[in-house]
């Protein structure tokens, strides 16, 4: 993966961004040696969104399968979050 020193991106701004993405999905941004940023064209920044909410859907259907849910009230559901506090 490619990295961007801030001070480039200082002097060259967007145009850094654009050069170190142009033959890879991703960059970091360091800081003063040490990666602290990652940037990313926006198509795959979508494409991950998409597949965090896969995994997320995947996991609440393994739940429900596995008979980890409750079904309750809303009022009954608000009362058990306070008791997390």
């Amino acid at each position: 993966m490619p990295s961007i020193s801030a001070n480039h991106l200082k002097t060259q701004g967007v145009s850094a961004i654009a050069e170190a993405l142009s033959d890879v999905p991703e960059a970091m941004v360091s800081v003063r040696g040490k990666d602290r940023f990652v940037v990313m064209d926006i198509a795959h920044y979508h494409y991950l969104r998409e597949c965090e909410l896969t995994a997320a859907l995947a996991e609440s259907q393994a739940d429900i399968a596995a008979g980890r849910f409750v079904r309750e009230s809303v009022d009954a559901h608000m009362k058990r979050l306070a008791k997390l506090k």
